[in-house]
Order: structure tokens, then sequence, then C-alpha cells
């Protein structure tokens, strides 16, 4: 490699006078040949905090020894991680959200720092996904993502024997005991065998929702988003990665070479075409605003009205990440999209070819399988993330209509300041059929952090008040929430939009069909009652949270820290 492969590295080793430099980098390993090769960190998100990512190391290693092979010198370092499941309905899902952009920072950091000429990274729980492509993207340097892969389903025993778990039966089982419907014993058994070992939430919630949107948008390599955690593949996908690299940085195709608009079309395709998470909207808006690129959350549902959901997966659907991993993860899907010209099949990716060019000899699904659907017998004829607006969100809020929750509801608000109330409530059973729980200050700067809200979403379902209940929110949803939700509200409550201002009993309607989310009360009430508003005061006034409030964009815009720092 010659030092114009070296662009960033060489200004920290080469000279007499980066003498003290190498110094320090042959007590980590550097030999003399190592200093004249391209150094590429390796960011790994390994910790022992979650399955997600406690098997990342070990992936880390075989990336750095695939950049070793390439001509490449390795260097492994480490970001932050934290587990959405674990910390789900405490306070300490307020930081979920707040880690993808520590993870961007971090990764920025020690790459502009170490002046490494390329990056691997590696990531399992969603949060770190996102927040390692906006560092990617930030840093325009040669990269590539891979995804740590998913989880084995855990398997029931006894009468139920062969029954698939994953953590969403865990928080749905919750539901189940809290309304008498099982057993002390059969939820400690429901805990107990749900998580098998390492990986990543095994339905298309939002890690595996943000790997294969990253695998369309050409940032990893193919096959990355649909590998189980622990396989022969996923250990091939990791060294190949680190090779990738290389011919990256000998081509020299950067970040946002690919990461263009039509990319981020083929990736919201992708991700409707699966029934995706909704938080696939807020982390696609992120990662595109790292990139300059112009995206809103229209391009959702103009996208939407020409892509079907083809993909019966958890948690509305039957079949688990594990399943589609069987019959050929999503290339087949991609194939059949771009096929139907719904994807762009010319946008470069971190092959160093084209979208179309790394699908040529895809071989389709078996013939005998219904996980994914074919066009003209699709689940829902156009997409699921559904845009809605109204007095009750002037600059939108988003919602996951399956089809199997109906398109229209209309009901009486029952009205709570934070998502703790409102899951107690559920549990209790104050919240009847009819009701449109609303559960608010839970935005991005109103937590701070916009939590998720699968335990109420989760004990909605297993309470039976599926299609008789809807909930709505300035937080979000776990990629495992399902029923008739609505998050994302905005303006939300702490930035005085209307969903501040509900009471008790004011009716609600939500139109998914008119994209319409509406407070049924006089325009002259509505103005009344926000002049008479009060922001209540944040108890986080110092710390990652105060600033994370200070800076974060509403969620329209992504929830973004550096929308314009200017």
């Amino acid at each position: 490699m010659t030092k114009q492969k070296r662009k960033y590295s060489s200004k920290v080793v080469d000279g007499y006078d980066r003498a003290p430099s190498r110094s320090m980098l042959r007590a980590v390993g550097f030999k003399d040949a190592d200093f004249k090769k391209p150094q590429i960190g390796i960011a790994s998100t390994w910790s022992m905090v979650t399955p997600c990512n406690m098997h990342i190391d070990g992936l880390a290693k075989k990336s750095c020894k695939g950049v070793d092979a390439a001509g490449g010198k390795g260097v492994i370092f480490n970001t932050i991680t934290i587990s959405d499941g674990i910390s789900m309905g405490s306070e300490g899902m307020k930081y979920s959200l707040v880690s993808r952009e520590v993870i961007a920072d971090s990764l920025e950091t020690v790459v502009g720092c170490q002046g490494f000429d390329g990056v691997v990274a590696i990531g399992g729980c969603d949060k770190n996904m996102p927040g390692c492509l906006i560092g990617m993207a930030r840093l325009n340097r040669p990269s590539v993502f891979v995804y740590g892969g998913t989880i084995l389903p855990g398997c029931m025993t006894g009468k139920e024997v062969g029954k698939k778990l994953d953590i969403v039966s865990v928080f749905e089982a919750v539901g189940a005991y809290s309304n008498k419907k099982i057993s002390n014993k059969e939820l400690k058994k429901v805990e107990t065998l749900s998580i098998p070992g390492p990986g990543s939430c095994g339905g298309m919630y939002t890690a595996n929702t943000m790997a294969s949107a990253i695998e369309a948008l050409g940032m990893s390599l193919p096959g990355s988003s649909a590998q189980n955690a622990i396989s022969k593949e996923k250990s091939k996908d990791c060294v190949e990665a680190g090779k990738a690299v290389l011919n990256l940085l000998q081509k020299n195709i950067r970040p946002r070479d690919i990461m263009t608009r039509k990319a981020f079309e083929n990736a919201i395709t992708v991700v409707t075409a699966l029934a995706g998470s909704t938080n696939a909207v807020l982390h696609l808006l992120a990662m595109a605003n790292a990139c300059g690129v112009n995206l809103s959350i229209d391009d959702f549902t103009r996208i939407g009205k020409k892509v079907p959901v083809l993909g019966d997966l958890k948690p509305s659907g039957k079949y688990l990440m594990s399943e589609l991993i069987a019959i050929g993860g999503i290339q087949p899907l991609m194939k059949m999209l771009l096929k139907k010209g719904l994807l762009h099949g010319d946008c470069m990716t971190v092959t160093g070819k084209t979208m179309a060019q790394n699908l040529k000899n895809v071989k389709p699904y078996p013939v005998k399988q219904d996980i994914i659907r074919p066009f003209d017998d699709p689940i829902k004829k156009t997409g699921h993330l559904v845009i809605l607006y109204g007095n009750l969100a002037k600059t939108g809020a988003v919602a996951k209509i399956s089809g199997k929750e109906g398109l229209f509801f209309s009901g009486k608000a029952i009205v709570f300041e934070s998502e703790e109330t409102a899951l107690q409530a559920i549990l209790s059973g104050k919240v009847k059929k009819g009701h449109v729980v609303v559960v608010r200050y839970e935005g991005p700067k109103g937590g701070p952090g916009m939590r998720e809200m699968l335990s109420p979403t989760s004990a909605i379902m297993r309470k039976g008040l599926g299609k008789d209940v809807a909930l709505i929110t300035d937080g979000r949803f776990s990629g495992g929430s399902h029923g008739f939700v609505v998050g994302h509200v905005s303006p939300e409550a702490y930035d005085g939009g209307t969903i501040a201002i509900i009471k008790n009993g004011d009716p609600i309607t939500i139109d998914a069909k008119k994209q319409k989310i509406n407070l049924d009360i006089p325009a002259t009430e509505i103005k009344k009652r926000l002049k008479a508003w009060k922001r209540p005061k944040s108890k986080y006034t110092k710390g990652v949270l105060a600033k994370y409030r200070h800076t974060v964009s509403s969620a329209h815009l992504g929830a973004v820290t550096d929308l314009d720092l200017t």
C-alpha cells in the first residue's frame, strides 16, 4: 500500500518526529513493517452487559485477522453498549437512545484521534448499529459494518414442548401473569428458557430491522444481516469484512459514496417489506442527517404506498429471524424487490460492486415456504409504517399498522405522565376497552431520552385488549411492540405539543387510512389549554441526560444532537 492509502495513519507514525508515537504503538504489538501499512480501526461493541454483544470480542478478532491478511494493520478498540431489554420499563431506559449519540461520538473520537485509515464496526444491540453508522458517515473513511447476528430461539418444555420463545415472550408472559392466565411457575419457566445464549433479539425487532436496513443501504457485506450470532457464516463475515475495507481503501470508496439518497430509499423499501420496527424511522433519519442526505418522515409514506409487507415475522407475524436465515435471509427478498423495480440496483456497496451485481447470482427462496410471501399474496398491500398528522401531531407521528389491528380507532383518553404509571394502570385493570392510553413527557427532551414502551404494549396484548385499546405517546416503541400504537408524537409534550394538554375522557381519533390523528375538541379549547400550559421542571440538570435534553432535536427529525451546530 502506498502512502496515499495511509492518508491519516502516515501523519501519526511517519518521520523522525513521530518516534514517540511509534514507541507507544510498539508496546501494543506493532512491528517495523506495520508502520507502513494502512491502519484499520476495529470498533467492537463487546460487553457482558447484554447477550446481544457478549460474543463480539471474538468477532472483532476475526475482523482483525481479515484486515491483517489483506495487508493492513488492524487495531481493536471498544465503545459502549446498553441493553434495552434489561432496562425496559425502568428509569435506565432513558439512556438507551442517548447511547446512540455516545457511540457515534466515541467512534468518531477514537478513529479521528488515532489516525485510522479505515473502519470495521461490529454491533449487536440496536442503538450501537445506527451509532456506528453515524460515526462512519461523519468520518467518511472507508468502512464496513458487521452485524453481530441474531440469537437462536428458546424452546418450551413439557406440554408446550417445541414452542419457540424470545424476549417478547417474557414481556407478554408478565401481562398474562397479571391477568391470572398463567401461574408464577409458568412465568418463571418462560423467563428461564427464552434467552439461550449470544445474539440480538430474535424477531424482526429493532436489531434485525436495522441490520437488514444497513445491508440494504450497502454498508455491510451481502448476508451479514441474516446470520446466527454463533455460526461459521458469521465468523466468515467478520474476516471478509476486514478484507473488504482494504479493497474500499484501494478503490477510494467511502461511506458517503455508498449512503446516498437512493441507498436510503433501498433501506426503507426493505424495512417496509419486512414489517420492521418503527425505530427504523428514527435511526434512518439520523443516519441520513450524518451523511448530508435530505430524508424526511414523508419518504416512508411515499415508499410505503408502493411497497407491500411480505415478511410474516414477529412481533406481528409468526416467524423468527433464525427461520428466515434458514431459507436464505434477505438476499432473495432484495432480488424480488429489484426485479419489481422497487430497489435501485445501481447503488454502490461495500463489496465495491453495485447492488444489482451483488444480487445477480442469488437463488430464490424454496418453493414451500411462507415466511416471505409473493407479491400476489402480500400480508399487507401497502407499508406498515404510517406517518400521521393532525392537531395532535402537527409535525408528525409514527404508527405501525400491520393490518391486523384495523385501520381506525376512536376512543376516550386515559392520560399518564410516565410509562410506569401507565403500566401499573394496565396491569391493575384500570385501562378498559375503548380507552386511548396517552403516555406523555417521554419524548426526546421530556424523558429525556424517548423511552420505548414495550412493557405497556406487551401488557395490553396479554390482557386481550390489542384490538380494543390504542396507545399514543411522544416516546417510542420497541421493535417487539405491536397492537394499535402510535409513537414519536411531535411536537412532544415538553415542547408544548397538543399531547401535553389532553385530559381524561377527551375523544381521540386515529385514522390510518386518512393518516390523521386528532384530539376531537374545539380549536378554541385547545388554544385555551395551551395558553395555560406550563413546562414542568426537569429533575435532570447535570450529566449526560441534561446535555442530551439541551441538544436533541424533535423525533420527526430523527432525535439527532448535531442537526445544525453552526
